[in-house]
């Protein structure tokens, strides 16, 4: 491959799990959750469906479109479309967007390790009070958080050293599904636990008397966080797909949306 020739995905399975492993993380599995809660259950999941459907979906494909045309990285990507303009500042602000997020995602990554490491040596127990006083202890600890920071930042570096399609894509081809599994595990144990209709109940039974704007703002903000919105992720993916991928033409349709549909390994 030629110094000017920029790397693309192998494969449409590649492509698909590398963008949803973007979308699929701590934004829904862990913020999600209580972001319900404190907002009103089912409502908040209603709002937020309309504002992904709306307003995330709509700034999705529009990322999506750039970073197809930009071939580069963010910044550059918005200065090219842009003829370098202002806008071109929306790509540097998306570029420190994703710097500053990933400076405490490799922090509470690192918790997660550290609660996995922990129940494999059976250490942990499900009484509450006990997950409280056990992450208190771990936080304050001088070593042990900055230890799995650093973990999480050097398995990352090593997966991205080795490039898009033996770095990125072999790496979602392995932990995609096994998320996908996890997840499968989670629904059904949260289903087993004590009161879990209360809590079911509370899901489907929407509390109108919590609607007000910060729930309109916070349901906005989720779903820009789910879909990985204004972060350079979507834009950067999408900069490395084949040039054989069409983002204009849909096979349900002249849609400028779909760039899995026509994906030629």
């Amino acid at each position: 491959m030629s110094k000017l020739e920029r790397a693309s995905f192998g494969s449409k399975l590649g492509v698909i799990l590398a963008t949803a492993g973007s979308a699929v993380g701590l934004g829904n599995i862990w913020r999600f959750p209580y972001m319900t809660g404190q907002n009103g259950g089912a409502v908040f999941i209603i709002i937020y469906v309309f504002c992904v459907l709306l307003l995330g979906i709509p700034c999705m494909v529009s990322e999506f479109i750039i970073g197809r045309h930009g071939q580069s990285n963010t910044a550059r990507a918005f200065s090219k479309i842009s003829g370098g303009s202002a806008w071109t500042l929306i790509g540097y602000m998306g570029v420190l967007t994703g710097f500053l997020i990933s400076s405490y995602y490799a922090v509470v990554s690192g918790w997660c390790l550290e609660y996995v490491w922990a129940s494999l040596l059976g250490k942990l127990q499900g009484d509450p009070a006990y997950i409280s006083s056990y992450f208190e202890t771990f936080s304050q600890d001088p070593v042990k958080p900055v230890f799995w920071t650093f973990l999480i930042l050097l398995a990352t570096y090593l997966i991205i050293e080795n490039g898009v399609r033996d770095g990125i894509e072999r790496a979602s081809k392995f932990m995609m599904p096994i998320l996908f599994i996890l997840l499968l595990i989670i629904v059904v144990a949260s289903c087993m636990l004590p009161n879990a209709d209360k809590g079911i109940e509370f899901l489907l039974s929407p509390d109108i008397s919590k609607v007000n704007g910060d729930v309109f703002l916070a349901a906005l903000g989720q779903s820009f966080y789910s879909l990985s919105i204004a972060m350079g992720c979507i834009c950067t993916y999408a900069s490395y797909f084949s040039k054989h991928t069409s983002g204009i033409t849909c096979r349900f349709g002249y849609l400028p949306c779909c760039f899995f549909c026509r994906y030629e390994s």
